[in-house]
């Protein structure tokens, strides 16, 4: 079992910048790969960014060159710092750990981005 827990949304003005963590436990000595979704209200849930445990990422077209994902393992977390924030970005965002066999997400954290 794994529990994530996304921290760091909050209101931002477009153009400006937020980072998001989340923080896993529970089973930390795994190699999970990593991902980043967002939702919008009366939207799908879309990918955002993936990132693999030796640090291999890929984004989704609408972020790339804006957004960046990393992790330490150490730690046992992943990050994913926005920038240049656009109000289409403005959506729940979750976090996603995902091994061979299973798959686990957080709770979210809002991030509005609004002058």
């Amino acid at each position: 079992q794994v529990q994530l827990v996304e921290s760091g949304g909050g209101l931002v003005q477009p153009g400006g910048s937020l980072r998001l963590s989340c923080a896993a436990s529970g089973s930390a000595a795994r190699r999970y790969a990593m991902g980043w979704y967002r939702q919008a209200p009366g939207k799908q849930r879309e990918l955002v960014a993936t990132i693999t445990y030796d640090g291999s990422t890929n984004y989704a077209d609408s972020v790339k060159g804006r957004f960046g994902v990393s992790r330490d393992n150490a730690k046992n977390t992943v990050d994913l710092q926005m920038n240049s924030l656009k109000p289409e970005d403005t959506a729940v965002y979750y976090c996603n750990a995902r091994s061979l066999l299973s798959s686990y997400w957080g709770q979210g954290t809002q991030v509005t981005v609004s002058s």
